[in-house]
């Protein structure tokens, strides 16, 4: 389509940047023509994305000479530079670092330029001319239905879905028609964005072997590192990632991102260290946040509440890209069966693409759409059958040690703690239905994982490692990829490392998330650090303790496995006068073995699934929440108001509890966000100006999003079950106390005045629309009222562990009449 575009010829600006020295009393760049006695700026360039004005078009020219030529322009680079596309995920590798044929959403980056400030290459991104043949718009997955052409993408399913699975674990529509009541509702989760207070940056540079170096703010840098070499087309031996300590992440840092190519291979190309950084506009643009998915739920109950079975139909605004999308969409389904004791289950699940930003990962992954489907209908349920909502729960819970219908096996399990203990803290039974007009409390539930028991790309390697070294001054430093992204993870490797050694964390040195002298983790994702980081530091650790422990017996005349480790100290278990320091063990460790160091790794263990598909949902661990919401509602404004929260969460070992506790505060800060005012929502503009769909909020200002003054106050209960697959017990707690939030919220709303809302975000005009139809004798909810046919595709059949199953699929209608 174009010709690469070339650094261009040499002008007097290029000496921007350059050493200088003085010549005849006058500043001089070295080996460079002089640009100004008076200006010595930095070596390092700033580069500037230009963006598609467009939600879906055909590029057919772009003329960049203008740019090239423009004062302190040293750089401009098209889609012609990136041939080789990337994704996150091997099966949807469906991106360049700058849009080539197509653009397919408003902030498609088309061309960067690389100069020698913002405000520099700002300017010459309006001298480049971009002509665009305009596509008809998909602004929905209704309308992707719809109009399967034009396609968006020339790959996935059919037209313009991405991503069409259908899994049956049991004969559902027999255990529905066997059920004593059966209920149908429909649901809605709008998208929005995580809204990190730090944008996405990135630095890219050669290194003085000539090896590419990039500094950024990612939460992969193992995969950044992956994706870097495949589309720079340089051996990923030659690259070297940094994830710097950042300013939140939430999933919005998981995938690679456009910005980090170009800078990447901007550096390659110039010799120069280059710089971007996004504004928040920008950041709204990359997004990869919530999908917008709607639900039809169809669940089968006894008399006394229990489940029976369940059909969820699920359909997912992916927007414009794959990104995470394969692995959301089996989330919005397959950790259902966790929570509850379910005997048969069916999910059907249908991702389409449409012209908007790409939806992916945001804390949480494609599970607290389901979860609030799930729990609000269960509040439903138990009104309907006059039973208590905590004891109705309270009765299903799944039980330690056991295998779901969709085969997950779930190991320890504290939810029915948790729910006993919020019942207590909220005086629910005392309070509940009896706060008078307009005040109500609302349950509800969760279950997240402790990490993906499967990498993004399946191999037998471990998915953390970690490297210690010991040195005679004593200091302890511990290497592992993992990366520090506000969540504490390096905290955690401090203090599990001296838990193991017997000595204070301050020992302890921690260099993390540097591909270059790091081995290898995956990726602080799917609240999978602190469990495969951790059991990978215990076992090095470990390791270097038996060493010390068989130089220090011969010392403290006892055996090594008598040797004990505490308070910086060595001691012989039989006799505590028998003792010396950690740096006296350290000095005759080395002098008896030489170096000290130690390796560890782990990898999760083998789902007991056997069917495809069966990779995404298993985990170590599972994490459990209870929740309970007070809200007080004007019936006059619909404007809500929440005065306290209370939540217990089941976290197998509370490693550091100021920070677990943090961590729980901030999940409850984020889901009461989701469920009362956030929405990456679109609109179109009217066709004098375009038509184009275009984000409705942008900026900070405009997406509303809670402040300190609207957070309530939050109780804390910590249920500790260790877990024998976890660190000292330890499951995760960075994801899982968002998802009771939501549902609980929407039940508290209906126990003050009586009206259901079905979606999210729940907005004072809903509350008011939902209260005008109580008041008229209507069905007082506001929701969705109906959902599109489907082209789902036959089941994978699957037999439940009690019925026989093995966990293989049972292929035909044969196999199912077997069964």
């Amino acid at each position: 389509m174009n010709a690469p575009a070339k650094p261009r010829e040499k002008t007097r600006f290029d000496t921007i940047g350059k050493p200088r020295r003085r010549v005849d009393g006058r500043a001089k760049a070295i080996g460079q023509t002089r640009f100004a006695d008076d200006l010595v700026l930095p070596r390092m360039l700033h580069a500037k994305l230009l963006r598609s004005p467009h939600p879906h078009a055909i590029v057919e020219s772009i003329d960049v000479s203008r740019a090239q030529a423009q004062r302190g322009v040293h750089l401009v680079l098209t889609g012609a530079e990136f041939p080789v596309p990337y994704g996150i995920m091997p099966v949807s590798q469906d991106e360049h670092p700058l849009a080539r044929e197509r653009v397919r959403y408003v902030g498609d980056p088309v061309a960067a330029v690389i100069a020698v400030d913002e405000q520099m290459a700002t300017e010459a991104l309006q001298l480049i001319d971009v002509k665009y043949r305009k596509l008809p718009t998909v602004a929905s997955p209704e309308e992707g239905l719809a109009k399967p052409e034009p396609r968006i993408h020339d790959y996935g399913e059919r037209g313009n879905i991405h991503r069409n699975q259908s899994y049956e674990f049991g004969d559902v529509e027999e255990a529905l028609a066997r059920s004593d009541h059966v209920f149908e509702d429909l649901f809605f989760y709008e998208g929005n964005t995580h809204l990190p207070m730090e944008q996405q940056a990135s630095l890219a540079s050669v290194e003085g072997d000539g090896k590419l170096l990039l500094q950024s703010s990612t939460q992969n840098p193992h995969y950044l590192h992956r994706q870097l070499a495949r589309v720079l087309q340089v051996p990923a031996a030659h690259v070297r990632v940094i994830a710097t300590p950042n300013g939140g992440g939430f999933g919005g840092k998981c995938d690679p991102g456009n910005h980090e190519f170009v800078v990447a291979k901007a550096a390659l190309m110039l010799g120069r260290p280059v710089k971007i950084c996004l504004t928040r506009e920008e950041v709204f643009y990359q997004h990869r946040g919530r999908h917008p998915v709607l639900m039809k739920v169809r669940t089968g109950v006894s008399n006394d509440g229990r489940l029976t079975a369940m059909h969820l139909q699920t359909l997912l605004d992916g927007g414009a890209y794959g990104s995470h999308g394969p692995a959301s969409t089996f989330y919005t389904g397959v950790l259902t069966p966790v929570t509850y004791e379910l005997p048969r289950f069916k999910f059907e699940a249908c991702r389409v693409f449409t012209n908007k930003p790409a939806c992916g990962p945001k804390r949480g992954h494609g599970t607290p759409q389901p979860r609030f489907g799930q729990e609000v209908q269960l509040d439903k349920i138990a009104e309907r059958l006059k039973l208590d909502p905590a004891e109705m729960r309270l009765r299903m819970v799944t039980q330690p040690d056991s295998l779901t219908a969709s085969w997950l096996h779930v190991g320890s399990t504290g939810l029915a703690e948790c729910i006993r203990k919020v019942v207590e803290m909220s005086g629910w039974k005392e309070r509940r239905g009896k706060l008078g007009a307009g005040r109500g409390l609302g349950l509800a539930c969760s279950t997240y994982m402790c990490g993906a028991g499967v990498s993004i790309y399946w191999n037998k390697m471990p998915h953390s490692a970690v490297q210690i070294l010991l040195d005679r001054s004593g200091q302890v430093t511990v290497y592992c990829g993992a990366t520090e992204i506000g969540q504490g993870s390096d905290d955690v490797l401090a203090g599990l490392v001296a838990e193991s050694l017997g000595i204070d964390p301050g020992w302890v040195r921690c260099v993390t998330g540097d591909t270059g002298i790091t081995p290898i983790d995956l990726g602080s994702y799917s609240s999978r650090v602190t469990i495969m980081m951790g059991n990978a530091a215990l076992q090095a650790a470990g390791r270097l303790r038996d060493t010390l422990a068989a130089a220090a017996a011969e010392a403290l005349d006892t055996l090594p496995d008598r040797v004990i480790f505490s308070q910086d100290r060595v001691f012989a278990a039989q006799d505590a006068g028998k003792t010396m320091s950690f740096i006296e063990a350290i000095a005759l460790a080395e002098a008896k073995f030489g170096t000290l160091a130690a390796v560890g790794s782990y990898a999760p263990p083998k789902p007991p699934g056997r069917y495809k598909g069966a990779g995404v949902g298993p985990s170590p661990a599972y994490s459990f929440s209870a929740c309970v919401v007070e809200t007080e509602v004007d019936e006059h404004t619909g404007w809500v108001t929440v005065p306290k929260i209370w939540i217990a969460h089941d976290i197998g070992r509370a490693l550091n509890p100021v920070l677990a506790r943090g961590q729980v505060i901030g999940g409850v800060y984020m889901g009461l966000g989701e469920a009362l005012m956030e929405e990456q929502a679109f609109r179109r503009l009217p066709p004098k100006l375009s038509s184009a769909l275009v984000h409705r909020n942008p900026s900070m200002l405009d997406y509303k999003s809670l402040t300190s003054l609207d957070m309530p106050e939050v109780e804390v209960a910590l249920i500790e079950y260790p877990d024998p697959n976890c660190p000292y017990g330890a499951k995760e707690v960075g994801q899982g106390p968002l998802l009771p939030v939501m549902p609980a919220l929407a039940n508290a709303i209906h126990d003050a005045v009586g009206v259901r809302i079905d979606e999210i975000p729940i907005t004072p005009d809903k509350v008011l629309r939902a209260l005008e139809k109580k008041e008229k004798g209507e069905a007082p909810r506001v929701g969705p009222e109906s959902f599109p046919s489907v082209p789902y595709p036959a089941p994978t059949f699957v037999l439940p562990p009690w019925e026989g199953g093995d966990g293989n699929e049972l292929k035909g209608q044969e196999g199912r009449k077997a069964a």
